[in-house]
């Protein structure tokens, strides 16, 4: 299955390709080249309606499927995906700008799983009864209706995963809005749902910018939105999805701090900052980007950190297995990142390594920025307290326990946060009291599907993965039961 034209991207419809009437498109560039990859179909007014009408009436067959048909049917898009990982992982490696070596390894991978995850988790959602006197009651777990997903273009097919997974396995239909930069991914999924006996209309892909979310979020028609993005459009999502009182699932942005303590493994510490710093070229909303470090161990880390920062990351084409370090997702990132790196040291931040942009032989057109470390940080500096989204680290001196907590708290966002210690105890014991929705020991970045994942204060609503998000996509009805004859006053 193609669309019509090789060159153009479709919408995606009722189990097929969908051409607009406005014949209205928008670009798509590969971040490493710089190089049109191809056009995309805006979703215009008749779009939205064919998608609407779809979803409306896979819903009445979808949601009434035997909940273990439906696990049977999303097990065997599990399996496509990962027969077909290699050939998406390349779709996400040139959209994203992202190494090979890591869309390989990760990102089909990872969104297959929780696809599993949910997949087996849906024949097992029950209600309860009760007794109330000679009466009683029961409950039932019932779909929604149709969902919106609206997705980042960091991971553009495992969000897609993440999102569409407790869905239908619940019983709903969703119509999902990729990224205009990275819109691949979810056309891709689209079609394995097909392939695997999911019914036409369950899962929709409308392309478009901010103008297709906003009527997502509005349409009296759908039951609710997950969106994952930053933080300003989070507060747009919810204050459109109010206008109906719909359901919301926001993971948003973070500014998270990874504490390491003098007993820390210097070289796990270094190994848990560099992967949530420089990881998807930084491209990561949950990374640590604050790294408060003990005094007693400040100068030797800084030391392994810059050594290990310059000789052991790899910049170049992203195709090529051997580059673990890629390219910003376009020039206007890119300059958005510069801009912070400039903001960084003009407030008196001194760079330990990195700091420019550049452009590598074997990819002299892509939007690339050298992995960078700015050490003196204070936390009133701007590259400590807003989030950059791209290689930067900020590392900071701390001296006790007590005041390290309350300054890796000092944020607006709750995404995320991290602990190097051997002392479990005092690992737990801090962990406890850090305002994040994740909080990892000994660790960082992990995210498997069986895990919630989403945030405390400005960083998201609700949870995706792990058992509590397939109830997010279900209602409860409350069924009571008359044993005995009536009565009534009247």
């Amino acid at each position: 299955m193609k669309p019509k034209n090789n060159e153009t991207l479709l919408n995606f419809i009722d189990g097929d390709f969908a051409a607009n009437q406005s014949g209205k498109t928008f670009d798509v560039f590969n971040p490493a080249t710089g190089e049109l990859l191809y056009v995309v179909e805006e979703a215009d007014k008749h779009i939205r309606e064919i998608a609407i009408d779809s979803a409306k009436r896979a819903f009445k067959l979808w949601s009434q499927r035997p909940a273990v048909e439906r696990s049977r049917i999303l097990l065997c898009a599990v399996s496509e995906l990962r027969k077909r990982n290699n050939e998406l992982a390349r779709i996400e490696c040139l959209d994203t700008g992202k190494p090979l070596q890591e869309t390989t390894e990760v990102d089909v991978a990872t969104g297959a799983d929780v696809l599993e995850f949910f997949a087996c988790l849906a024949p097992t959602q029950t209600g309860q009864q009760q007794s109330v006197g000679d009466d009683f009651y029961y409950t039932r777990k019932e779909p929604l209706g149709i969902c919106a997903g609206i997705g980042a273009w960091n991971y553009p097919l495992q969000i897609a995963c993440w999102k569409s997974a407790p869905a239908l396995a619940a019983g709903n239909t969703m119509i999902f809005k990729p990224s205009e930069k990275t819109p691949r991914g979810a056309t891709e999924l689209a079609k394995v749902f097909i392939d695997a006996g999911v019914p036409p209309g369950v899962f929709n892909v409308v392309h478009g910018e901010a103008e297709v979310g906003a009527w997502l979020t509005g349409h009296k028609d759908i039951a609710k939105v997950s969106f994952t993005g930053e933080v300003g459009t989070g507060r747009k999502v919810m204050e459109g999805s109010a206008s109906t009182l719909k359901d919301v699932t926001m993971e948003l942005g973070g500014k998270s701090p990874l504490l390491v303590f003098d007993d820390a493994d210097i070289e796990e510490a270094i190994s848990g900052a560099m992967l949530g710093n420089f990881y998807s070229q930084g491209e990561v909303c949950t990374n640590c980007t604050r790294v408060y470090v003990h005094d007693a161990i400040y100068d030797t880390f800084l030391v392994r950190l810059k050594e290990r920062t310059e000789q052991n990351i790899i910049t170049g084409d992203p195709l090529d297995l051997s580059t673990n370090f890629g390219a910003m997702i376009s020039k206007e990132h890119h300059d958005l990142v510069m801009g912070y790196i400039q903001k960084g040291k003009f407030e008196g931040a001194k760079l330990l390594t990195g700091g420019d942009s550049f452009s590598p032989d074997s990819a002299p057109k892509g939007y690339f920025i050298q992995p960078t470390v700015f050490i003196d940080c204070t936390d009133n500096m701007t590259i400590c307290r807003e989030e950059i989204f791209g290689p930067v680290m900020s590392v900071l001196r701390f001296y006790d326990e007590d005041e390290v907590i309350r300054r890796a708290n000092d944020s607006a966002m709750g995404l995320a946060a991290g602990v190097m210690s051997k002392d479990i105890r005092r690992a737990h014991r801090v962990a406890q009291q850090l305002q994040a929705g994740i909080c990892w020991i000994n660790s960082y970045g992990t995210s498997p599907a069986e895990m919630p994942v989403g945030g405390f204060k400005m960083s998201g609503v609700g949870r995706e993965n792990g058992i509590e998000t397939l109830d997010q996509y279900t209602q409860t009805k409350s069924v009571y039961v008359g044993m005995i004859k009536l009565e009534s006053p009247f």
